[in-house]
């Protein structure tokens, strides 16, 4: 359960000097009044300030993730789902992007960034691979720092974790520092949970780190290579959100339910959040791929989910279809629809793939994003859980071969999808995790603000 704390937003003054109750100089500190103290223990009513002493002491989990793409938020929240379902009320659970609410530009807008740089991708693949040397984005985020450190540190002081997981490549380094530069290394669990599966900047490996998530062996290897040493790395999958993950789903039964052919097999047809992608242009070709001129019969039907693009369903309700076809916006049902269906065709992103392969999906990827999503393609195909390819036109032959003349292979990649899945990863993680706050001793230590970062830097 994510829980809100600070409404209205503070100072960062205020989140310094009044959370504490202690005066901050460069090398000394002063006790607050008795009045100050008075209004700090009414903010603390929330329950942050935890005195409770040894085991029994709540822990503090702080998530560390940004949007810039959907994965880094669903990782986050499948992580908080886990640790609530394993240990209930032993840890409270914080999903932050830490540097949205506490740093300034360019930090507080990697989103809007992000996303202007994928919609003109060969803009994000020079972004990535320029970044890629150790020397560079180890210059730009030590520069970062000089100017936000002290901001990220009063975030850190905020939550009080004894957990710092970060679900994204940008969020080691900095927290990292901090925690060194307070002498909490021992102290403070951090872990990164990769959310990549297969090919990574070289940001998300930091060798300070007690854990390193990766979900897949050639992401471990990358780790490895990076130096990180074996007893950091752990391979247990990508973490899906529990509710996904361990569904028990009946296909007939959600047929009827979501009002789909009970006999035809069907195509899930994916555009993502924003319904971006050739999806049009495919789902034309489906409809025509799926129809038997011959017997004048369907030979399959389609579920379209165009995500918050609003004009792509209007335009697709507005074509004649001669195979039964289901169009759909925004959906939050995605593990009943993928348990509906028999393939997908989606672009390469990671979450998607790890879902699919869980419900026992063949795959057909036709699109990427350079750089993270590249090394996804080749993770799926040379694995046999499915084939990549752009056109429209062959992604609906495919299918059409898969619904007719060759569905030994779409049982076959079925099969494999199986063994690829992971569902247990997220669990496996938080449990991990709780292991290694098991060996550390109990937390009452102080954050306290360091007295200058840029002469450290």
């Amino acid at each position: 359960m994510e829980v809100s704390i600070v409404t209205p937003r503070k100072s960062l003054a205020e989140k310094v000097f009044g959370f504490g109750g202690y005066y901050y100089g460069n090398n000394s500190h002063k006790r607050r009044g008795n009045e100050a103290q008075s209004s700090q223990d009414e903010d603390n009513d929330g329950g942050l300030e935890l005195m409770e002493i040894g085991a029994e002491r709540t822990k503090n989990v702080l998530i560390l993730m940004s949007d810039t793409g959907g994965g880094h938020r669903a990782s986050a929240e499948a992580i908080r789902d886990a640790f609530q379902i394993e240990f209930g009320d032993e840890y409270r659970i914080f999903v932050k992007d830490v540097w949205k609410e506490y740093t300034g530009w360019p930090l507080n807008d990697m989103e809007g960034q992000y996303k202007f740089m994928v919609k003109h991708v060969q803009l994000w693949k020079v972004a990535f691979h320029s970044t890629s040397p150790r020397w560079i984005h180890s210059v730009y985020l030590a520069a970062i720092a000089a100017y936000y450190a002290r901001e990220v540190e009063a975030g850190l002081m905020e939550y009080k974790p004894d957990i710092i997981i970060s679900v994204h490549p940008l969020m080691q380094h900095i927290p990292l520092w901090v925690l060194k530069w307070q002498g909490l290394q021992k102290k403070v669990i951090f872990a990164t949970v990769i959310t990549d599966l297969s090919t990574c900047h070289p940001t998300w490996f930091h060798p300070w780190v007690n854990r390193c998530y990766c979900p897949s062996k050639e992401v471990a290897k990358r780790a490895s290579q990076d130096g990180l040493e074996e007893s950091q790395i752990r391979v247990f999958g990508l973490p899906i959100r529990p509710s996904f993950a361990r569904a028990v789903l009946v296909k007939d039964e959600l047929r009827e339910e979501l009002g789909m052919d009970p006999d035809l097999p069907a195509v899930l047809l994916m555009g993502g959040g924003e319904g971006m992608g050739p999806v049009k242009k495919t789902a034309k070709a489906l409809g025509e791929s799926l129809f038997d001129k011959e017997t004048e019969k369907p030979i399959g039907q389609i579920v379209i989910i165009c995500g918050r693009n609003k004009s792509l369903v209007s335009s697709l309700e507005s074509l004649e279809w001669k195979v039964p076809v289901k169009i759909r916006g925004f959906e939050t049902i995605m593990a009943k629809w993928m348990g509906a269906c028999d393939c997908i065709i989606t672009k390469a992103g990671p979450g998607t793939i790890a879902e699919a392969l869980i419900r026992g999906l063949p795959i057909i990827l036709n699109d990427y994003i350079p750089g993270q999503e590249k090394g996804n393609v080749p993770y799926v195909v040379e694995n046999g859980a499915g084939v990549f390819t752009r056109s429209p036109k062959e992604t609906a032959r495919i299918v059409a071969e898969w619904f007719s003349t060759k569905s030994d292979e779409l049982k076959k990649m079925a099969e494999n999808s199986l063994k690829l899945a992971q569902p247990e990863a997220v669990f496996d993680i938080v449990r991990d995790m709780h292991e290694l706050a098991q060996q550390r001793e109990p937390a009452n230590f102080p954050y306290l603000l360091t007295s200058s970062f840029t002469s450290l830097i």
